[in-house]
């Protein structure tokens, strides 16, 4: 088998890996004004930069809302679009031992994909994502750098936001701890500095996230969660989450590529033939 290409397009970024032999070759973010020229700057560079010839491409998987502009083969090539739902699925089990899982697809809004064996389903969303933290950013911060706005959360101190369980009661509820959140922003008031109010925008999205992930898993036997996305690299992920198992007895796992997943799923769809869409 040649190279297999899954790209993940979406509005103005593009993600992109090769799959060779079942081993992911150096994935690849690029972002441009647009989806096609993010697609087709993507694809020129990546190939160039891993020496990979057209001759040696046996597949283009395309996936994400930006596939949806694309209408021909590229560069000629055989070209085929896979099911962004799928494409979550089998990016987040690759490599990952758990047969049974929630996909928590951390994007502008966040989806969750129930993988059981081979079963693999959307189950639902939630409206909360990074496009969430980018806009109560440009609000109340006046920047949507998400770098910068990860760096000024990390100098930020929560409690000066968030109402805690300790705050409103002086023992622990059953199965909460005191330093549990009781209300995102319940003490925050106008001298909040842009620190803090970064810490608690940042806190409220992926606590959000989290919870919903959990809720949603309620009626399985399901208590693994894989994380993806491009909110996976947030630093405030290592302190959220964690908390987060030993409140509700569950995992959640970011695995290596996470925000490359849906990109690696896409490519995994040819490889084992799964809802794929050719684009003729």
């Amino acid at each position: 088998m040649g190279v297999v290409i899954g790209i993940d397009v979406g509005g103005s970024t593009t993600k992109i890996v090769g799959i060779e032999n079942k081993t992911v070759k150096s994935p690849m973010f690029v972002k441009a004004t647009d989806p096609v020229t993010s697609l087709f700057g993507a694809f020129g560079k990546y190939i160039y930069d891993n020496g990979i010839t057209l001759s040696e491409i046996e597949m283009v998987m395309l996936t994400g809302v930006g596939s949806a502009y694309i209408d021909q083969p590229l560069y000629g090539l055989p070209t085929a679009k896979a099911d962004e739902f799928m494409a979550n699925g089998l990016g987040a089990r690759y490599a990952i031992p758990q047969e049974n899982l929630i996909v928590v697809s951390m994007g502008t809004g966040t989806s969750f994909v129930k993988v059981e064996g081979q079963q693999i389903r959307h189950i639902g969303g939630l409206g909360v994502g990074g496009g969430t933290l980018l806009g109560l950013s440009r609000l109340l911060l006046k920047t949507q750098d998400i770098h910068l706005i990860a760096e000024m959360a990390q100098k930020g101190t929560l409690t000066n936001i968030d109402l805690q369980i300790q705050d409103i009661c002086n023992r622990p509820l059953p199965d909460l701890p005191l330093d549990a959140t009781a209300s995102n922003f319940g003490k925050a008031d106008g001298n909040a500095s842009p620190e803090d109010i970064a810490s608690g925008i940042i806190h409220m999205v992926l606590q959000s996230i989290g919870q919903a992930a959990f809720l949603a898993s309620l009626n399985s036997s399901i208590k693994d969660f894989v994380l993806i996305g491009n909110l996976t690299q947030l630093p405030q992920c290592k302190e959220v989450f964690p908390k987060m198992e030993k409140m509700y007895g569950v995992r959640f796992l970011i695995p290596k590529y996470s925000e490359y997943r849906t990109a690696i799923g896409a490519a995994l769809t040819y490889i084992n033939r799964s809802t794929i869409y050719p684009v003729k």
